[in-house]
């Protein structure tokens, strides 16, 4: 592999592909959602159950079948890791933050204690077609509040 491609395959992504966490779609849930990415084919069914009620709504479980490259299969083991067991205002930070350090072509450093194993994704920032890759999963996980709130009204 060539240098760039060693930055955006690290050891950690390479382990959240092959031995993803939290995979496989459960029950009971809240919201499923589907997304995929139209520049790659790669696909996310996603399903969040969500326990109380307003900001202290819990992430009980985070269930996901991915298809696709190695980081947004990666990328979606390492949010569901994330969210797991959190409120769902503990994650606005947390999404916010990685959806800055993505978008910003690597000239945002990834704070590790805020984004966990996600600061390995990080090296994608700098290929523009992988960061829609990377970013799936997590507007995944926006679609399925939104549903989950739309249900709610």
């Amino acid at each position: 592999m060539n240098t760039s491609l060693n930055s955006l395959y690290t050891e950690l992504v390479i382990e959240h592909d092959k031995r993803p966490l939290h995979a496989g779609l459960r029950e009971p849930f809240d919201a499923e959602v589907h997304h995929v990415n139209p520049t790659c084919g790669d696909e996310i069914t996603l399903r969040l159950h969500l326990s109380g009620a307003s900001e202290q709504r819990r992430i009980e479980d985070v269930s996901y079948e991915a298809i696709g490259c190695a980081m947004s299969r990666a990328a979606a083991s390492i949010m569901a890791d994330l969210l797991l067991g959190r409120t769902v205002a503990e994650m606005d930070p947390v999404r916010e933050h990685f959806e800055a350090a993505m978008g910003s072509r690597g000239t945002i450093d990834g704070d590790e204690e805020l984004i966990g194993d996600g600061v390995a994704l990080l090296g994608a920032a700098k290929f523009p077609a992988r960061v829609k890759c990377v970013l799936m999963p997590w507007k995944a996980y926006q679609a399925a509040l939104v549903e989950i709130q739309t249900l709610g009204e």
